[in-house]
């Protein structure tokens, strides 16, 4: 039986890591993607052909259109298509706005934001050749709500969420869907900068009363990408209550 091919950006750790094994776990070849890690994706590479799956490893910076372009050919040449698509690659930034360099605005924004435009416009036309596919967007509660001190993060996940609402109006009727996750807070590497006091004091803030884990963000990526067809244009929370 053919495989279904499913894209992960961001994969060498946290959340995209979790997503892709998930997917590999459930029977789909999976490509991962991360900027530099190459240790983390090879890694990642063995574990996931372990689940008796195809696994092609692309490194490299989602936020350039050209690696873009460059990945989505060896997809091509490799799969000849692609079923679902996770935007997950993400860095933040956290400082005041004032003494944010326009430098570190434009890395996040690309990082954040054009690489799922960049991504995005390459994965469509190999979805609408089947009328079908899932574009799944790793999103933020911030994105709704703001943060403080995370001004470029939360306006770029406040534009993935603009995005997915957008594309999935425009895909609609060629059979794809696009939905985002807006991930609470999660336990990743993304959280280490905080003391531990600070992250008790914000563990306490949300309503379950601890933080997501990646498997669970992994879990629900999966079930949107094999779930309700009727389901798109959603940015669903993920955030144990917190908004």
């Amino acid at each position: 039986m053919e495989h279904k091919v499913a894209l992960v950006t961001g994969a060498s750790r946290g959340i995209g890591r979790a997503i892709a094994l998930t997917f590999a776990k459930n029977g789909y070849d999976v490509v991962i993607n991360c900027i530099k890690n190459a240790e983390a994706l090879a890694a990642l590479q063995k574990d996931i052909e372990l689940c008796g799956v195809q696994c092609l490893a692309c490194i490299g910076d989602v936020g350039n259109p050209s690696f873009v372009e460059y990945m989505f050919r060896q997809i091509s040449s490799h799969f000849g298509t692609l079923d679902v698509l996770v935007n997950n690659a993400g860095i933040s930034y956290v400082g005041l706005l004032t003494d944010m360099a326009p430098a570190d605005w434009k890395l996040v924004m690309d990082t954040n934001l054009s690489s799922v435009f960049y991504c995005s416009s390459k994965a469509i036309p190999m979805m609408l050749e089947k009328k079908c596919g899932r574009i799944i967007n790793i999103s933020s509660m911030w994105g709704t709500c703001g943060a403080s001190c995370e001004v470029a993060y939360s306006a770029s996940k406040g534009g993935m969420d603009a995005f997915t609402r957008a594309l999935a109006k425009e895909l609609a009727p060629s059979g794809i869907t696009v939905n985002a996750i807006a991930c609470g807070v999660i336990d990743t590497d993304m959280n280490r900068g905080f003391s531990e006091e600070e992250l008790e004091a914000l563990a306490e803030e949300i309503p379950i009363g601890r933080f997501g884990t990646p498997e669970e963000v992994a879990d629900f990526a999966l079930q949107i990408a094999k779930g309700n067809a009727y389901l798109t244009g959603q940015i669903i929370h993920l955030d144990g209550g917190y908004l």
